[in-house]
């Protein structure tokens, strides 16, 4: 093995000279390389404004259903074309009985939405920030909830007669569980630690469920209050159609007595009319109330 030496009279290579001169040139800015800007996925498809969006399935389903008519698939018997539907609705109006069913059954969801938004609501405050009021609330609860509301319309009938007090009572009853089950939720979903933060700030125990649990509930009992409009309108269903002279669920009764897909039809789109409306005004007050949470909403 051979080792080179420097020959006499020459000089070695400065090592640390040689270090700065490469780390230089790394450290030297080259050319700036051709930057393309990024443009969002969202921005390079054609914009189309969201109302067109969201209308374009019920024309198409509209446009169908008028095709069929017309072509004869559907006979007046088994469905009304779209046509005939609108101009039996027209006359509805004009001579004023829809409009009167449209507020009896307003007034009976109403009463019903109320009357279960109480019980519901405060069952499961008892039941959700007490340990002894779920021990002694939850589970009839639970055992009520897995009856059949619409079973229990007989009893109904014996004990509060054919009046407006069995309707009523029916739509409570929808209305009370899924709240009941949504509210319940929120408040033992809150985060514990959230409370160990107000509790270590002072706040007594009225000053946690006004400022930490109540808001922290919100928006499972938003959830609860849409779930129950929708079952609302469900029990107004069975409920009109039950001993009752006067609302939308008796003008179908008469309707099917007679035949009348064409009323059917149109006092079936009464009711989702009603329900898209209810839950707007649920959705737009939930918007108001929970700014504080912002949350995805699709791209």
């Amino acid at each position: 093995m051979s080792i080179s030496h420097a020959p006499p009279g020459s000089s070695a290579p400065d090592i640390s000279e040689t270090s700065r001169q490469d780390a230089a040139e790394l450290t030297t800015p080259g050319p700036a390389p051709d930057l393309e800007p990024i443009v969002p996925t969202s921005s390079r498809r054609t914009r189309v404004p969201r109302w067109l969006r969201r209308t374009t399935g019920p024309v198409l389903l509209l446009a169908l259903w008028q095709l069929l008519s017309s072509t004869g698939v559907l006979t007046a018997d088994v469905l009304a074309s779209p046509g005939r539907i609108a101009q039996v609705g027209g006359d509805l109006i004009a001579d004023g009985s829809l409009t009167s069913a449209m507020t009896t059954s307003l007034q009976r969801v109403a009463g019903g939405l109320l009357l279960g938004t109480v019980i519901g609501t405060g069952l499961a405050l008892v039941s959700g920030l007490f340990r002894v009021g779920e021990d002694i609330v939850d589970a009839p609860v639970q055992m009520l909830r897995t009856v059949p509301f619409v079973g229990l319309i007989p009893l109904f009938i014996i004990w509060f007669g054919i009046g407006e007090a069995p309707k009523i009572a029916i739509i409570t009853l929808g209305v009370t569980f899924p709240l009941y089950l949504n509210v319940y939720a929120g408040i033992r979903g809150v985060d514990s630690q959230l409370i160990e933060a107000g509790e270590s700030l002072g706040l007594s125990r009225w000053g946690l469920v006004r400022h930490v649990i109540l808001p922290g509930a919100l928006p499972g009992a938003m959830t609860g209050l849409r779930y129950s409009l929708g079952i609302a309108w469900l029990a107004l269903v069975f409920a009109e159609q039950v001993n009752a002279d006067s609302g939308i669920g008796f003008l179908m009764v008469q309707a099917r007595d007679f035949l009348r897909t064409d009323v059917i039809v149109v006092c079936l789109i009464v009711y989702a009319f009603l329900g898209l409306l209810a839950d707007f005004i649920v959705r737009s007050l939930e918007r108001l109330l929970l700014q504080w949470r912002p949350t995805f909403t699709g791209r």
